[in-house]
């Protein structure tokens, strides 16, 4: 419904997310913990590739790198702000930042819907095709890979920020959510959305529906290989390598769709929903990857075991 007020707003005040005013202390200690230990795991990861020189020559490492720089970057984006709701103090989010934020979280998270596939697409190629797997998958085919996955997200940020904000926003400017994100800031537009949702619900729908597609339609060629592993430490082996990007893509997906495959994507479960791609995944990629990786750790080893060494030195 349009409304007639044309006072264009310069700032809008994120609500958060609802909790008991005694857990004040304990939410702003609890997600500025997740927050800094999101930050050093996925740090650690992208040195640990850029360092070990048997990890940073493999793609499959390449793109585990590129993976720890986006949650990096939606972890940033988005805590900061949610951490600063569990303060006494209001404190607005500027029109130009509220902008910013919409833009960027949906470029990283883009281009993260890409990365995962790229990932299941390198172990297809690794476990079913082996013999072919260092003519498909060498280092510069990865790096246009991962070029194209960035370009693509941004591509994707700067359409859904330029359909969100072109339109007149003239009050209130309560975005009842914990951060800038496209159902909650359409509703306080002075114009009718209805172009809007259904443009966003195309646009992120089918970069959704087309990633998730092809990496179950890998994973099932993954799986028929598997079974046709006659060692079962062959299987074991095989599983452990995909499992953890299995589980990644889960908890990361599964979200997504929820908030905004639905025809009405205004249910209270969102704020709890969005939680998974923007704080949760994060923090646990991480900690699935090295603790289900056995390269990953052994490669930790070896670095922490160089730097003893240069230390008793």
């Amino acid at each position: 419904m349009e409304r007639t007020n044309s006072t264009q707003l310069t700032e809008f005040i994120l609500t958060g997310i609802p909790y008991p005013p005694r857990l004040r202390t304990f939410l702003f200690l609890f997600f500025f913990v997740i927050y800094i230990l999101t930050q050093m795991g996925n740090l650690l990861i992208f040195l640990t590739v850029c360092i070990d020189p048997q990890l940073h020559a493999r793609p499959m490492y390449i793109f585990l790198g590129v993976l720890s720089i986006i949650d990096m970057g939606i972890s940033s984006i988005i805590v900061p702000r949610l951490i600063l709701n569990f303060t006494a103090e209001i404190k607005p989010i500027p029109f130009g930042e509220c902008v910013a934020q919409l833009y960027f979280y949906h470029f990283l998270g883009s281009t993260q819907c890409f990365l995962y596939t790229l990932m299941a697409y390198d172990r297809y190629l690794a476990i079913c095709r082996p013999l072919h797997y260092p003519v498909l998958m060498t280092l510069k085919i990865c790096s246009l890979m991962v070029t194209g996955a960035w370009v693509a997200g941004s591509i994707h940020g700067a359409i859904q920020a330029t359909i969100t904000f072109h339109l007149p926003y003239c009050g209130p400017n309560q975005v009842h959510y914990f951060f800038c994100d496209i159902p909650a800031v359409l509703r306080l537009a002075c114009a009718d959305t209805t172009i809007n949702e259904l443009v966003t619900f195309v646009d992120i729908g089918v970069v959704v529906t087309s990633c998730f597609s092809l990496i179950l339609l890998s994973y099932l060629h993954i799986i028929r290989a598997i079974l046709n592993i006659h060692t079962a430490d062959g299987r074991r082996r095989a599983f452990s390598t995909c499992g953890a990007h299995v589980t990644v893509v889960t908890i990361y997906y599964v979200p997504c769709a929820f908030i905004y495959l639905r025809p009405e994507a205004n249910s209270p479960l969102d704020g709890a929903a969005a939680l998974f791609p923007t704080v949760i995944t994060p923090f646990l990629n991480p900690l699935i990857y090295t603790l289900r990786n056995q390269e990953v750790k052994l490669a930790l080893k070896r670095m922490v075991g160089d730097r003893r060494g240069m230390n008793k030195n």
